[in-house]
């Protein structure tokens, strides 16, 4: 009911058919709820949609303002997700989401808000382990800040880029299309100096300079960020296409394997020895052996081939642990 509310008290209110799509329900469920809707807020009002001539319902902010107030661990999270974004995506990124829970806690009444940071001061205090230690590649603001200009404005993009095969930076215009977050950043872009150019990874950190142009660009037509990441491991992309995948982990491994998702449309089989068997379908082999190189010789390359080979002579026996 108040994500109901919720999504009546903005500006354009709420429809019945919105309301099935929202609670996966029926018509005359929707019709309950509305119905519901009106006798926890009598100022409830109806009205009519100008483009669709259909029914919509709209509720006045300051009838659920004081329902909305987060709670000690809703902002806990958010500031955890500032520490870990913090390690992995740009500046800028980092900036805008400390804007959010700054603008968060100022909207709360003063006696409130005291409160609720006490309780999340002391939610982070307990939580004390999530900080990411580690390794990690180290930002360029005025970088972060070009990509997301670009993004945001399909705009295209002139970068300085120095590949891990070159030997000085080569100035490239892309056509920035998404990022990839994970161990490394990516900018998926394609390359406008190339003819029938496709999609491309660059790795962020070895952009040394971004300029946003005042040219435009059009997204490669039916190009979807979240079908191209699935059909990578992580974030880094080997040429030589995709391939279908399999891993067989030691009955000794099992337990930590099935911790793990290796790929959004992975399957498992489980076998006779008490081993388990994870398929899907990706490319990147080189960061697939920078995983499988955790798991010693606990795991086994059934396919690809030529991942087995790349692994072969690497599988040690002397890890104390699992991943």
């Amino acid at each position: 009911m108040l994500t109901i509310a919720a999504r009546a008290a903005s500006m354009r209110g709420v429809s019945l058919a919105e309301i099935e799509e929202i609670l996966e329900r029926d018509y005359r469920t929707a019709q309950r709820v509305i119905a519901a809707l009106g006798q926890c807020f009598p100022e409830l009002e109806k009205m009519k949609d100008e483009e669709s001539g259909k029914a919509r319902w709209r509720l006045p902010y300051k009838s659920l303002a004081p329902l909305l107030a987060p709670t000690a661990e809703e902002l806990a999270a958010l500031s955890l997700a500032l520490e870990v974004l913090g390690k992995g995506a740009g500046t800028d990124q980092v900036e805008a989401l400390r804007c959010l829970h700054a603008k968060i806690l100022a909207l709360i009444p003063g006696e409130r808000s005291r409160r609720l940071e006490a309780d999340e001061e002391a939610l982070l205090m307990a939580l004390g382990h999530a900080a990411r230690p580690g390794p990690r590649q180290v930002g360029n603001e005025a970088v972060d800040v070009a990509i997301s200009t670009a993004l945001k404005g399909t705009s295209q993009l002139r970068i300085l880029y120095r590949g891990w095969k070159d030997t000085a930076a080569r100035e490239r215009i892309v056509a920035p299309h998404g990022l990839l977050l994970g161990a490394r950043r990516y900018l998926v872009a394609v390359d406008l100096g190339k003819v029938g150019g496709g999609i491309q990874h660059f790795r962020v950190d070895a952009i040394e300079a971004a300029t946003v142009l005042p040219k435009t660009f059009v997204r490669k037509e039916g190009f979807d960020l979240n079908e191209h990441a699935e059909r990578c491991f992580g974030s880094y992309q080997h040429e030589g296409g995709i391939h279908d995948v399999a891993w067989r982990f030691a009955p000794k491994a099992v337990r930590w394997a099935e911790s793990f998702l290796f790929h959004p449309a992975q399957t498992v089989e489980h076998e006779a020895d008490g081993s388990l068997v994870v398929r899907f379908r990706a490319a990147g082999l080189l960061e697939m052996c920078w995983h499988l190189y955790m798991w010693g010789d606990a795991v086994e390359v059934i396919s690809p081939p030529e991942l087995a080979q790349m692994v072969a002579g690497h599988r040690r026996s002397d890890f104390p642990a699992m991943p």
